[in-house]
């Protein structure tokens, strides 16, 4: 089993990351180990801009909300700022044809990179927010569990994100179940107001 290690390293980490987020990702890799897993370090290296990539995605999003966008139905949803989904659908209907379909050549020279990567391991544990992951797994398919690790302060749960081949959720699903199984995560709720 891989990890990303340069995304469990606190140097690596968002600024936003608690504490806590941080001692319950560790949490996880001691867990995992505990299980029997052989971690292994792993690292994403690309020379694919994949930042910029990431307007296919609310591109696509936006060609998914085309109807919604139309209808001005758009403006019913409570979060309007520049970066609410509203106004990510209204500006990528603008995105020109020819810069959409350039990105998509690199998405697929991007998928066949870490398809390439991913061969080498049945399983890859990372951060869920850990670097570029979540949106590299968004752009090139490869299936993601998610499954909570802890709790912050406040309440609100973290969670650690299993990564795995195309068409192979079934292995995904068994690790984060034995993980799952092995720790009580699954089974604790936030208090809900009565």
């Amino acid at each position: 089993m891989g990890y990303f290690a340069d995304f469990f390293e606190k140097r690596n980490r968002s600024p936003r990351d608690t504490e806590e987020e941080y001692q319950n990702d560790l949490q996880v890799l001691e867990a995992l180990r505990k299980l029997g897993a052989d971690l292994v370090p792993v690292k994403i290296e690309t020379e694919i801009p994949v930042g910029a990539l990431s307007f296919i995605l609310t591109s696509e999003s936006a060609a998914s909300f085309d109807e919604l966008t139309r209808s001005n139905e758009d403006e019913l949803l409570v979060r309007q700022d520049s970066f609410a989904w509203p106004n990510t659908f209204r500006k990528n209907r603008f995105v020109p044809a020819v810069e959409y379909i350039q990105a998509n050549r690199l998405r697929r020279l991007l998928a066949q990179e870490i398809h390439t990567l991913f061969q080498e391991y049945d399983v890859i544990v990372t951060p869920s927010f850990g670097g570029a992951q979540l949106l590299i797994t968004n752009l090139t398919g490869q299936p993601v569990v998610v499954v909570p690790n802890g709790f912050r302060k406040n309440g609100t749960p973290t969670s650690i994100s299993f990564l795995g081949n195309l068409y192979d959720e079934a292995t995904i699903l068994a690790v984060a179940k034995a993980y799952q199984e092995a720790t009580e995560w699954d089974e604790r709720h936030p208090k809900l107001p009565n």
